[in-house]
This record gives structure tokens, C-alpha cells and sequence, in this order.
């Protein structure tokens, strides 16, 4: 295929992965239909003493609305209808949902800072995530934590640029979530380079992963930062066209955490967290992770606010 085709091929890929929004559209072919081979999740019996301790409100609607950003899988991949969701996210919620004897409403909506906003608020009552938790972010939220994290590099076949870690970044051009971790460390990382007398990294926000990692099939950046479970998933579909950098190196963080996401103080918090760990227990949630390949990414025990730096 000549270079021309090929970018036609990936922006006609772009359009159907972004063109609801955050939504990826549930076509045919397409990226965010494909479900992994694996067990699914068995079904869970209502946990009497967990949904006596939910809000009032939440029960008399019988219903809890989450909220997500529609493009981090495998954990949450979003229907173009802004309603459906697949992924390990919707497989969690739905056990979750079944344990608290209520139904889980999904929303997409349009970037991070929008959900984080909106759970702020009370528009939304809370995120399945998994969403980074970091000290910053607890301040107006409390995070459920359920997955631990490491965060590499998307790069070309055959890593051109020999991108080890994030100190090898200087003058390259580094795609990566609007609003996200990965975004703060990038920029950092650029101001060190200047420091050293070295290029700056030219960082490219974006609003969804599809849209990020296109970017660097598509030549326009060098390498997407982000974290390693959706990347694996997006590299595995890539035809062989890209390949994971910086594995197993710190890449500006330390322990990293992520999870379901409350706001500050909510009542919900220890519910879920409880809802979490008994689903664990259960082995319940080591099916689910096991299901979507975030083996690696499991905990032995549910969270609140386990990020301290």
C-alpha cells in the first residue's frame, strides 16, 4: 500500500473511532468492537447489607449514573450511542450493579476534566474508571483504587527514535491525553531538557486515546505516553505497525494507582470499595482482568486514596 493510501486508511480508522465525540463508533471492523476470548464473569447474588448502606436517593431511583471518558480500553470502550459500554470497566460495573442491587447507567462524555467536573458537582454520581489517582485530583474527589498501573511509550516498529525512558524524549514530539498524568510528566520532562541544553519535547494534546495513537501511526508524533494496559491493547491491533517503549523504567512516576472515582467524602466510597473487595474475594474480578489481559494490573486489595506522591 503506497504511503498516500495508508494515511487515507488510518484517518478513515480516525473518524470511526472519533467521530461521536469520545464516543469510538461501534462499526463493523472497527477497533472498539472486537470482545477478547475468555470466562466470562459469573453473575452475582444482591449483597442485602451493601445496599442497605447505599444513599437514599440512589435507591429510590434505583439506579447509579457513571460517567466515563469512552476511550481507555481495554478497560472502557463506549458505544457511539453514549450509553453502551464494553470492557472491563462495564464488566466491573456490571458485577458491581448486580452486588448492590441497583442498575449502573453509563455517560460518555468529552474528556477527563469533564468527568472529574461533573462527579465534582453531582451531576454524576461516580466513575468506574479506572482513573488515575493522584493527591491533586483527591482534593475535590476520593478514588477506589482496583488497578495498578505503569506508564510506557506507543512508538513506530522497530522504536526509531530508541526511546528507553522518558529521558529520551527531548526534541521528539510526544502525543498524550489532554488533562491527563502522563500530559504533567511530559511537560516536565520538557522543561529538564531545556535545562540540559537539549530540544524541547513539542507535546500534542489530545482529547481520546484513538485520536493519540493515530497520531503516531500516522507520523505526526514520535510516540504516545500513556498507560501500558490500554496501549498493550492498542499495539495488539496495529498490524505490526507499533510496539511498546520504556517498559519497566519509572518514566516520572512512582507508584501509580487507579480506580473508581467519588466525589469528596461521598457516602458511595466505602460502598464500593467493600463492593470491590468481595468481588475480589469471590475471584469474581481476577476472571474479569484475566478476560481483558490486565493480568499484570491486578490488586490483592481494594483502595481509597492509596496515591501519596
Amino acid at each position: 500500500m503506497s504511503r498516500k493510501h495508508t494515511v487515507v486508511a488510518l484517518l478513515g480508522a480516525a473518524i470511526l473511532l472519533t467521530g461521536c465525540g469520545a464516543n469510538p463508533e461501534e462499526a463493523e471492523g472497527a477497533l472498539s468492537s472486537q470482545q477478547p476470548a475468555g470466562e466470562s464473569a459469573p453473575a452475582q447474588a444482591k449483597d442485602q447489607a451493601l445496599y442497605d448502606r447505599l444513599p437514599e436517593k440512589v435507591k429510590t431511583a434505583g439506579k447509579l449514573v457513571s460517567v466515563n471518558n469512552g476511550s481507555f480500553p481495554p478497560y472502557e470502550i463506549a458505544g457511539a450511542d453514549g450509553r453502551s459500554l464494553t470492557g472491563a470497566a462495564a464488566d466491573m460495573s456490571d458485577a458491581l450493579g448486580q452486588l448492590l442491587g441497583v442498575k449502573i447507567e453509563h455517560v460518555t462524555v468529552d474528556g477527563l476534566p469533564s468527568s472529574l467536573t461533573g462527579i465534582a458537582s453531582g451531576r454524576y454520581d461516580f466513575a468506574i474508571g479506572p482513573v488515575g489517582d493522584f493527591p491533586d485530583r483527591q482534593k475535590a474527589n476520593d478514588f477506589v483504587d482496583w488497578v495498578k498501573e505503569y506508564v510506557v511509550f506507543a512508538v513506530p516498529k522497530g522504536n526509531p527514535d530508541k526511546i528507553g525512558s522518558v529521558a529520551d524524549t527531548c526534541g521528539l514530539k510526544i502525543s498524550v491525553m489532554a488533562g491527563g498524568s502522563a500530559e504533567n510528566v511530559i511537560k516536565t520532562q520538557s522543561e529538564t531538557c531545556a535545562k540540559q541544553g537539549k530540544p524541547k519535547i513539542t507535546v500534542q494534546s489530545y482529547k481520546d486515546q484513538p485520536t493519540s495513537v493515530l497520531a503516531v501511526s500516522s507520523g505526526r508524533a514520535d510516540a504516545f505516553f500513556s498507560s501500558q494496559a490500554p496501549l498493550t491493547y492498542f499495539v495488539s491491533q496495529a498490524g505490526g505497525k507499533l510496539e511498546l517503549a520504556g517498559k519497566g523504567q519509572a518514566n516520572g512516576f512512582d507508584d501509580l494507582y487507579q480506580g473508581a472515582v467519588v466525589g469528596k467524602n461521598s457516602p458511595l466510597r466505602d460502598v464500593l470499595k467493600d463492593g470491590v473487595q468481595k468481588l475480589i474475594d469471590n475471584g469474581t474480578y481476577a476472571k474479569i482482568m484475566d478476560k481483558w489481559g490486565t493480568t499484570d494490573n491486578k490488586l490483592d486489595q481494594a483502595g481509597v486514596n492509596l496515591a501519596t506522591s
